[in-house]
């Protein structure tokens, strides 16, 4: 029996990247997963995956609460109420502290750590009410370790999901409901071209590449991460053997952080 037989995943942030390679590993185990975000490539990346099992696309933003409630209830209709909730939806932006706009701190905020917080509190109320056990597992980053240079919205939005992760762990801990969190560090996806290309022109005018492999030269294992390293971690915390894990940020990042 695939380890997720049965299990009904939600996946935010899923139309690409990490979230679209987490989405596929649930369905690889017998998942019936949704998958959000706030375009419609989310309505592509589902049809793609289709051939591995139950998938339900909805297209949804998830700094505005009604939308979420409503994307848990079809959910429920739909595939059954939620048991793994995975909370990956995140937006990055670079800049200097004198180009930082009032717009792009209410994004990255909103998006990256309401959005978490939205999701956590809705599907856990949902779990609570239909008295089951579940999971919530929240995407942090590197930088929920140590703030890198120009992204202080990043640095603070990721910060913030470690904090939320632990209260809400130990609300929820006697309740079955586990709430846990994982560090990437680099993975190559779209959003790391954008950072490689505008760090790489604010720390010195680096050709496209150059900046990433720098510091992919600087991470002890050598190597980026993948989506399919990120999704041994999740696809674990998410399993009946990390039933006495609650609380925890997790890096994964090849030893780039080691705290």
């Amino acid at each position: 029996m695939r380890r997720f037989e049965n299990k009904v995943v939600v996946v935010t942030g899923a139309s690409r990247g990490q979230g679209a390679e987490l989405a596929k590993r649930f369905l690889q185990e017998g998942a019936s997963v949704c998958l959000s975000a706030n375009e419609d490539r989310v309505f592509e990346t589902a049809k793609e995956l289709s051939s591995l099992g139950k998938t339900l696309p909805i297209k949804m933003d998830v700094t505005k609460k009604a939308e979420v409630e409503a994307m848990y209830d079809k959910v429920a209709k739909e595939l059954g109420e939620v048991d793994i909730s995975i909370q990956n939806a995140g937006v990055g932006r670079v800049s200097t502290l004198d180009k930082v706009t009032t717009q792009d701190w209410d994004l990255v905020l909103a998006v990256n750590t309401t959005g978490v917080f939205y999701c956590c509190q809705v599907a856990a109320l949902r779990m609570l009410a239909a008295k089951k056990p579940g999971l919530l597992i929240n995407t942090a980053s590197a930088q929920a370790r140590h703030g890198f240079i120009y992204s202080p919205h990043y640095a603070a939005s990721k910060f913030a999901v470690v904090g939320l992760t632990q209260s809400l762990a130990k609300e929820l801990a006697k309740t079955g409901i586990t709430v846990n969190a994982y560090c990437p560090g680099i993975v190559a996806t779209e959003m790391w071209e954008y950072n490689d290309r505008e760090w790489g022109r604010l720390l010195g005018n680096y050709k496209p590449g150059e900046l990433m492999q720098e510091w992919i030269d600087n991470i002890p294992m050598g190597r980026a991460g993948t989506g399919t390293d990120v999704a041994n971690l999740v696809t674990f915390l998410a399993s009946d053997q990390a039933e006495y894990i609650t609380g925890q940020t997790i890096n994964i990042d090849g030893g780039m952080e080691m705290n």
